[in-house]
């Protein structure tokens, strides 16, 4: 029996920032929880051992990697958010595509109002829209 479902952002040293941004483009990001390495322990102190995240209806949960990988993150997998206005959609998109990549900026494609699709500075994909 499944018991939660969450998806799952691996960081390595960055995760802090990264909930920082999060927290401050969306007023529905919100730490439930959150465990940091202590000194001596396999990651680098006061870095992310774990933080459990709601944001919005949906479980997210982010670490910090103590070991460094070969990959990071790819834009086939993102946050796709549903907004209620053009502007906070447009204001998000700004913040979040700072230091990032636009895949597909802020347009009407037909399938809602308005749409865009970019990575953060962290590598993190997000897709946003207005129905």
């Amino acid at each position: 029996m499944v018991l939660r479902v969450a998806s799952h952002l691996m960081f390595e040293g960055r995760a802090s920032e990264a909930m920082e941004l999060y927290s401050s483009v969306f007023p529905e990001f919100r730490v439930d929880r959150i465990e940091r390495y202590a000194e001596g322990g396999p990651g680098a102190a006061g870095t992310v051992m774990r933080a459990d995240i709601t944001f919005g209806q949906h479980d997210l949960v982010i670490i910090d990697s103590p070991v460094h990988h070969a990959f990071t993150f790819t834009a086939s997998m993102s946050l796709f958010v549903d907004f209620d206005s053009e502007a906070s959609l447009g204001a998000a998109f700004r913040i979040l595509s700072d230091g990032g990549q636009v895949f597909m900026p802020i347009a009407n494609y037909g399938f809602s109002r308005q749409f865009g699709w970019c990575s953060d500075r962290f590598g993190v994909s997000w897709q946003l829209n207005l129905p």
